[in-house]
């Protein structure tokens, strides 16, 4: 039997909190939405079934709104974007760490604490992924070297020798090579301590790439699939960094959404991380191609050799504590995946991302090769 419950999510107006607000309001729950509405992510499009605070992590006063007689937590709220976060240090850090204290601190004060606390991290925690070497043992390579990115050699090496991606597991090694993925590792370690220290129970879920209908189409830092099926829609050209064959795990929303439910009623995964994914790693040579099927378009498609610093090579995610602790599987394939997803995307308005102007940031600032 499921008890309805009152869910605070924080970001809850964005791409994930909006679908997972809607399938939580079909299972009879009531939910609580604290968001800033940040014009870079999505417009102001609220539900008439859901109480909407507008505010920001940030704000003390907004929080305690927020928080009052909620029994569960998820914390979405943060500003995404590997590349900005590596210009806009102190924004990413005031909003995603910052905000995440502040986040706790406000749950501390509450007379009546929530049950339980999700927090999205992400994939980003990892750095590049989990590798074998030849004698088969793991190895976890550092950041790529610039020098080693300019002469187009791009897969991370052991000594010289090449390596064998596999999937990563929660017990890899974690040292992120973005500002973006320091920040969601201090969100999670933040977010389990606390909880542990004041009798919330947490989780934290490790998200992959994520997609699906509803994404924003006009936010140029991140989604490659709505980057890539706007360019592709507008007829304009495409331009892939490095040699196409670097690859991500692209996990559906409606799995996302799954697991993130999931979390919010197991206990088996109090205290830990937990990856949320396919499981499937995807170049990005093939996911161009499979949104060109989707969208029965053809694409101008250039493979520049250009590198972007914060990158990483491959990660795609082990799902073996998801299955045992949540009893999460995906269940949504990426060709099926695609297919809903664009149709979704070309039913909806132009959008105007300025990806070009976002590039241009980033040479300007060196961080595009």
């Amino acid at each position: 039997m499921v008890v309805e419950e009152l869910v605070l999510i924080t970001g809850g107006a964005g791409f994930i909190g909006s679908a997972l607000a809607a399938a939580l309001r079909a299972r009879g729950d009531s939910v609580r939405v604290l968001d800033n509405f940040s014009e870079q992510i999505h417009h102001d499009a609220r539900r008439d079934d859901v109480e909407t605070i507008v505010g920001s992590v940030l704000d003390a006063e907004a929080l305690e709104r927020a928080l009052a007689g909620v029994d569960v937590v998820v914390h979405l709220a943060a500003e995404t974007g590997t590349g900005q976060s590596m210009y806009e240090v102190a924004r990413y850090a005031d909003v995603n760490v910052g905000g995440t204290a502040r986040l706790l601190e406000a749950v501390a004060r509450q007379s009546t604490r929530p049950r339980k606390l999700v927090v999205a991290s992400s994939r980003a925690v990892y750095g590049e992924g989990k590798y074998l070497n030849k004698e088969g043992r793991a190895v976890f390579p550092p950041i790529r070297a610039v020098d080693d990115l300019e002469q187009g050699r791009f897969d991370p090496l052991d000594s010289g020798r090449p390596l064998q991606a596999v999937a990563t597991d929660e017990d890899a090694a974690l040292h992120p090579v973005s500002v973006y993925g320091v920040t969601k590792l201090a969100q999670e370690q933040l977010v389990l301590a606390v909880g542990q220290s004041i009798g919330v129970s947490a989780t934290a879920l490790r998200y992959q790439n994520v997609y699906g209908p509803g994404q924003s189409l006009r936010n140029p830092y991140t989604g490659i699939l709505s980057i890539f099926s706007t360019l592709i829609r507008q007829g304009r050209p495409i331009n892939i960094f490095e040699d196409g064959l670097e690859s991500r795990d692209f996990v559906y929303i409606d799995d996302v959404v799954d697991a993130t439910i999931r979390a919010l009623r197991s206990d088996a995964a109090n205290g830990v991380a937990v990856n949320v994914g396919s499981g499937v790693a995807t170049s990005v040579l093939d996911v161009v191609r499979g949104l060109e099927g989707a969208m029965g378009a053809t694409a101008q498609i250039t493979v520049t050799g250009d590198f972007r610093l914060g990158d990483i090579r491959h990660n795609f995610a082990d799902l073996t504590r998801a299955r045992e602790m949540l009893g999460f599987t995906p269940a949504t394939s990426l060709g099926d995946g695609l297919q809903r997803f664009t149709r979704w995307a070309l039913d909806q308005d132009q959008p105007d991302s300025n990806y070009e102007g976002s590039l241009a940031e980033l040479r300007l600032r060196g961080l595009l090769k």
